[in-house]
């Protein structure tokens, strides 16, 4: 029995001795979890005060904002509502025009103000690439120099036609230049670009620009490959004088082409209807408009739709208005009648 008491004592010595063994690593961890607890409290109370910061200064920056501005203000701003204002007061004066079927004060220099009126302007299609056949119709049917001016106070103007270069002011233009300084008997178009892609717009040009330029009761288109009958012509103008919406030519239909790649092609030929036939129209060789037409199309130039020849686009814009068809055989100038005023050149 003695011996066991030793025994049983160095055991309790043992087991009391336990618990101080393993406190050291939960008095660790109690430190490490107050320390990431006091991290945590220090985050949270930081991103609050950034918080309060970033809403205080919204708050400032809202209160500073300028005034929300409406569509009004920022027109008057910008000086748009008086533009605005102008731009409806020409509607009203484009509509009037076109209810009178003409535009006031649109003549230049070389019409209205010395109030000249003439009884018709011939302009005669020509290319930068015709010197030789301008000299031909310089030295037959066309006057020039003296002739040409006397030609003028009869009340007949005759120019060439002819637009821009694509590169303008190149070499092209210059000659153009200075072969009118030299004859004065060209009409520049200088909106329109002198390019056979660009053809059939041509006739606006000359139409609306003819019509500003000089006041007439006739405007002639006529093309580069046309002799004229000039005392002819001026006898059956002079027979037509006073004769409102006239539409004068060699009056003819025919079939589109609706096959590319083939002389006259029409690329709309669509339009034309299942018969593909075109409407009755002036033979573009030679057509006459009367002054009232002319100044519809230039007053309508900007909306009138080109086709891909110049004598159906005149004709479709003619369906479009109360014009007088006239067919005058006179004007055809391939037939083989004696008294025509044109032929083939």
């Amino acid at each position: 029995m003695e011996s066991s008491i030793p025994v049983s004592a160095k055991s309790e010595r043992r087991w009391r001795s336990k618990p101080l063994q393993t406190s050291k690593p939960s008095l660790v961890l109690a430190f490490f979890s107050c320390f990431a607890w006091l991290y945590v409290a220090g985050r949270l109370w930081q991103d609050a005060e950034n918080r309060t910061l970033l809403s205080n200064l919204l708050k400032r920056n809202t209160a500073q904002r300028p005034k929300f501005l409406t569509v009004e203000d920022k027109l008057v701003v910008l000086g748009c509502k008086d533009l605005e204002r102008r731009i409806v007061e020409a509607e009203m004066e484009l509509t009037l025009a076109k209810s009178q079927g003409y535009l006031k004060n649109r003549l230049s220099e070389n019409g209205s103000s010395s109030g000249k009126k003439f009884l018709a302007v011939i302009g005669v299609y020509t290319g930068f690439g015709s010197h030789l056949k301008r000299k031909v119709f310089r030295g037959s049917w066309m006057p020039r120099g003296d002739a040409l001016k006397k030609l003028e106070e009869r009340g007949v103007v005759i120019r060439f036609v002819i637009g821009r270069s694509a590169n303008r002011g190149d070499s092209l233009d210059r000659n153009i230049d200075g072969e009118n300084r030299s004859t004065k008997d060209f009409l520049i178009l200088e909106g329109h670009e002198e390019a056979q892609e660009e053809l059939p717009k041509k006739v606006k040009y000359f139409f609306s620009t003819a019509v500003q330029t000089w006041d007439a009761e006739f405007y002639v288109k006529v093309d580069d490959n046309i002799n004229l009958d000039l005392e002819g012509l001026i006898e059956l103008l002079e027979h037509r004088r006073r004769q409102d919406s006239a539409y004068i030519g060699c009056m003819k239909s025919g079939e589109v082409v609706t096959e590319e790649g083939k002389p006259w092609y029409e690329p709309e030929w669509w339009k034309f209807g299942d018969e593909k036939s075109y409407f009755r129209h002036a033979s573009g060789s030679l057509l006459i408009l009367s002054k009232n037409l002319a100044r519809y199309i230039d007053i309508n130039s900007a909306s009138l739709r080109s086709y891909a020849h110049d004598d159906i686009s005149v004709g479709s814009w003619m369906m479009g208005v109360q014009a007088t068809y006239i067919d005058d055989n006179r004007l055809c100038c391939s037939s083989i009648k004696q008294d025509k005023v044109c032929s083939l050149a």
